[in-house]
């Protein structure tokens, strides 16, 4: 369910002081977050945003595409390893 238009987009109040800070500062380092759940906004365009995905860190560059999005969905938070149906073919081509 979408969020409502009157409320505006859901931003974390510490993202958006650790955002305001690196502004005034002119720094291009990292953010480091765990807000998932917060929005991209157009103030964010140019940072490297460090977006926790259950493990470390994984950096983000916000290019002015992912505007609306979510920060959580530029960090996968699982790993795919393989099916096991792939390795026994792999086996049977081996032999």
């Amino acid at each position: 369910m979408t969020r409502s238009a009157k409320k505006g987009p859901f931003v974390s109040a510490s993202l958006l002081k650790k955002l305001d800070r690196a502004i005034a500062e002119k720094s291009k380092k990292p953010i480091k977050t765990w807000a998932r759940a917060s929005m991209v906004i157009p103030q964010m365009l140019g940072f490297t945003i460090a977006v926790h995905n259950g493990k470390d860190f994984v950096p983000v560059f916000i290019t002015e595409d992912m505007v609306g999005y979510k920060l959580g969905e530029f960090v996968p938070t699982r790993t795919f390893r393989m099916h096991s149906g792939d390795r026994k073919v792999k086996e049977q081509k081996g032999k």
